[in-house]
């Protein structure tokens, strides 16, 4: 019976996230290509991109995670079987989950060269990390939208449609960043600013297709009616924020560490930020895998939690990390065989591969905490409880700078200090977030509820 059920939860995993992590791959893939494109042109680049991508996507990432609160309401409204309350978190995060995003778009375009002084950014790298920022500001815009769309897939269990929308955005993406960083067809080379414009083009493209998806397929269970979204109500949407707003401040937390590692780094040399910004580009990879495999967790616990499933709340985040451990493995196995290939795609420097093959070993060895981090962060959030992870991520984003600031400047153990760093913060944080399951689990025990499935229908015990 205990495997029937495991197998039950591993394939409700696998829908929601096959798709997410092929579309994630795929993003991630021409992100890499973009970098191997602008490694190329040149050696700079890589470290401007390292510098204004790591702010960015500090404020980016805080527009996505705030929909995780309408995500989380919304899988146990489902759970609950509860259609009017999905009616109302849905139609409230499609009418107001946009107005962040507006302002972002405002700041990077005219006041993002502040941010850049702050990082340490040099003279050499500023007119770079400008351009590219106000190129790219216009994507801003559309994370409201994007971050929306995806919470009614992944709550609806339909992700497929992620699939051609990554290989429709990427695909474009890829064909015009090499036309406008090189300077092909006739186009003059743009360098690092013709990566930013191919990437808001691209984007755009892709959300157009997003928004055909909302509008016509008949497999969107979350989808809100035209009616719910005019009249959602701002109370309902501060309240499903105020739960998303953990997670958000959560992730900006975690990027406000990472953008004090790159400060670190740029004390070190110029060349030391491009160096992280490569390991880590390799290491997104795994991490966006992972990833979708807590997204999916995220969204059965919370499924769990609202039908009172503890079977379900506990099988799924087995499942996630069993999952989690084959990726980390295969991470270690390329870090160990084939770690100067990887690096040689990004740079020609022989001095840069020979020197940073042993960080992709360390990446993979990190996995293992990672990965706990994400699906037991998940697990825990999906329990309700968004509060928990933002505490220990602000705990750890405190640890991790002084670590690495240790590392660094006392010990003088270069960029490795700051990898060093980052294996320490991840692993103490998986054992106080796995602390925390086993209370969680242990407190629903004590509500005296037990239930599980049979054959895909809820059975009672």
């Amino acid at each position: 019976m205990q495997l029937e059920k495991e197998k039950i939860y591993l394939r409700k995993l696998l829908i929601i996230a096959v798709p997410i992590i092929m579309s994630n791959i795929i993003s991630q893939l021409q992100m890499l290509i973009d970098r191997i494109f602008l490694g190329h042109a040149d050696n700079l680049y890589m470290s401007a991109l390292s510098n204004v991508t790591s702010p960015m996507w500090a404020t980016m990432s805080f527009c996505f995670a705030l929909s995780a609160g309408a995500s989380i309401l919304i899988s146990q409204s489902v759970g609950a079987g509860n259609r009017e309350h999905i009616e109302e978190y849905a139609g409230a995060m499609i009418k107001y989950n946009n107005i962040i995003p507006m302002l972002l778009f405002l700041f990077w375009l005219f006041l993002s060269e502040p941010v850049f002084k702050f990082m340490g950014v040099s003279d050499n790298l500023m007119p770079m990390c400008l351009s590219y920022a106000r190129f790219y500001a216009p994507v801003f815009i559309l994370t409201g939208l994007g971050g929306s769309l995806s919470v009614i897939l992944q709550t609806s269990n339909y992700t497929k449609p992620m699939v051609v929308y990554g290989l429709l955005r990427a695909g474009l993406n890829i064909v015009l960043d090499y036309i406008l960083i090189y300077g092909k067809l006739g186009v003059p080379a743009l360098g690092i600013k013709g990566a930013a414009i191919g990437t808001a083009i691209a984007e755009y493209l892709g959300a157009i297709f997003m928004t055909y998806v909302f509008f016509t397929s008949k497999k969107l269970g979350t989808r809100p009616s035209m009616k719910g979204i005019r009249r959602a109500k701002l109370s309902t949407y501060l309240a499903s924020a105020k739960l998303g707003v953990n997670t958000a401040l959560e992730d900006f937390a975690w990027n406000i560490g990472n953008l004090c590692l790159i400060r670190i780094l740029n004390t070190i040399n110029e060349f030391a930020a491009g160096i992280y910004s490569i390991i880590f580009g390799v290491e997104v990879l795994a991490v966006v895998v992972v990833g979708a495999i807590g997204n999916s967790t995220m969204t059965l616990t919370s499924e769990a939690t609202g039908k009172k499933d503890l079977a379900q709340y506990k099988g799924v985040c087995i499942c996630a990390y069993g999952l989690c451990i084959i990726v980390a493995v295969i991470m270690i196995i390329l870090g160990i065989t084939i770690p100067e290939q990887i690096i040689a795609l990004f740079t020609n420097d022989s001095s840069i591969i020979t020197t940073s093959s042993i960080y992709l070993l360390i990446i993979g060895i990190n996995l293992f905490s990672k990965s706990a981090n994400i699906i037991i962060g998940n697990g825990i959030r999906g329990s309700g409880n968004t509060k928990w992870m933002l505490y220990t991520q602000i705990f750890g984003t405190i640890s991790i700078v002084g670590v690495a600031a240790f590392f660094v400047y006392v010990c003088k153990f270069g960029i490795t200090g700051v990898f060093l760093a980052v294996l320490v913060d991840e692993a103490v944080r998986a054992l106080i977030n796995f602390w925390k399951y086993l209370r969680i689990v242990k407190e629903w025990k004590g509500q005296d509820v037990v239930r599980y499935y049979k054959n895909d229908y809820l059975m009672e015990k």
